[in-house]
């Protein structure tokens, strides 16, 4: 038996009533990343009783998590759980009736219709491009509502996807951006802006469940200098888009070019990461948003960076990346979106 009480202040609100609050008890939620904007999510959706929502992350809570990340504590990173472990573990003492499926695990084009498949809305809590062109091409495929997110220093956005009806991910941002090293262990992130933006996908996604009518802007919102900017997405929709519009999911697509290739150099303690598709690095720029992290060397050829004693990571001009110091492929592809970002 459902007691209702616990959701009757928003229950009173006429946008859900009861009608919509059976809805969302009915309703499944996966969210990728359970990080910064995962948790925030992850948080909103549980006290508003969502009925099943799948947490999908590959990394563990670090000590510089707390920061931003409302789900943790400092006895998560003394027991070295996993995010989307910890996650559960908080989530059901808010809510024990609401299912926790905690997947730890890197969401890549081997599991991400499985895990993905089934489930009424997508959100993103990512923080790397070629996961977000994956979780757009299964949302196409599977005609799944998904809700963006990004937040990095005072700055975040978010944008309601809806396939079939609103301009796809692809249609947005047509090729993969060959990378600024902008990411939140570069140039650090404001623990309000992800609280913000979390909050905003929360609430577009609480809208898909219950059916109501979602935003149809790009938002993009600067908390540090008090900035706010739409960007009406609704005549957005690429009349050639691969993907929404030729259903051609490349990175569903092992043998794309659009790919990201890891491999594991035997005896070496080195992963190798590289594209199929050519892009050109600017080392001189990356090189700079580095120093601040660790030591930078390099010459035309390469760049060599390491943030610590035991792991050097080395970009070559044509994209090409060596992560030296480990042979696991999903502490590579961590490191990697951590510090260099795509």
């Amino acid at each position: 038996m459902i007691d209702l009480g616990r959701y009757s202040r928003q229950i009173l609100f006429s946008g859900i009533g009861e009608v919509g609050q059976f809805k969302l008890l009915q309703g499944k939620v996966a969210i990728v990343g359970v990080g910064a904007l995962g948790t925030v999510c992850a948080n909103h959706l549980v006290r508003s009783g969502v009925g099943y929502i799948r947490l999908i992350d590959r990394d563990v809570v670090d000590l510089s998590n707390l920061q931003r990340q409302s789900l943790f504590n400092e006895e998560d990173v003394s027991d070295n759980l996993p995010k989307a472990v910890a996650a559960q573990k908080r989530l059901n003492s808010i809510n024990s009736k609401v299912t926790i499926d905690a997947v730890i695990s890197d969401l890549n084009l081997d599991n991400a219709e499985e895990l993905l498949a089934g489930v009424d809305v997508i959100i993103d809590g990512t923080d790397n491009f070629m996961t977000r062109y994956l979780i757009n091409d299964v949302a196409v495929k599977y005609r799944i509502p998904w809700v963006h997110g990004a937040a990095v220093s005072s700055r975040g956005m978010f944008a309601v996807i809806k396939p079939g009806i609103t301009p796809c991910y692809r249609c947005l941002f047509p090729q993969v951006p060959a990378g600024r090293g902008e990411t939140c262990d570069t140039i650090g992130v404001l623990s309000p802006i992800t609280d913000i933006i979390g909050s905003f996908q929360a609430m577009e996604a609480i809208k898909l469940l219950v059916g109501a009518t979602t935003n149809t802007n790009l938002e993009q919102i600067d908390i540090w200098d008090t900035t706010f900017f739409s960007m009406d997405t609704s005549e957005g929709k690429n009349p050639h888009c691969p993907t929404c519009v030729n259903r051609q999911f490349d990175f569903l697509d092992r043998l794309s070019s659009v790919q990201e290739t890891y491999s594991s150099l035997c005896g070496r303690e080195t992963v190798q990461i590289y594209f199929r598709e050519k892009r050109e690095r600017d080392l001189h720029k990356l090189g700079e948003q580095l120093k601040q992290n660790g030591q930078v060397t390099g010459n035309q050829f390469l760049l060599r960076f390491s943030p610590d004693d035991e792991t050097s990571i080395v970009v070559f001009k044509d994209g090409r990346v060596l992560v030296h110091g480990t042979n696991d492929i999903v502490k590579a592809k961590s490191l990697y979106s951590k510090y260099i970002g795509n």
